[in-house]
């Protein structure tokens, strides 16, 4: 599983990445973990705000940072989507 943040640094961005590693930790699940900060590459996703969160290169949410529940919801949903 590939995940991508999308944001500059900004401090939302910088805690959606801390959230989602606490996600994949909790979880127990190997996964990828990228933060992309190039505003060029980030404009290559269907986003108008950051943050943003990609898995297997599908955004799932955008200007904001999700709950611990939605979080864990998007990463279970691409696993079960993958197996």
């Amino acid at each position: 599983m590939k995940i991508k943040v999308l944001g500059t640094g900004c401090a939302k961005c910088q805690q959606l990445e801390r959230a989602t590693r606490e996600a994949i930790k909790e979880l127990g699940i190997d996964a990828e973990i990228d933060h992309v900060k190039d505003i060029n590459k980030i404009m290559e996703y269907p986003i108008l705000t950051t943050p943003g969160l990609v898995i297997d290169e599908k955004l799932v949410v955008s200007g904001r940072v999700p709950s611990k529940a939605e979080m864990t919801n998007f990463i279970t949903t691409a696993l079960a989507k993958q197996g």
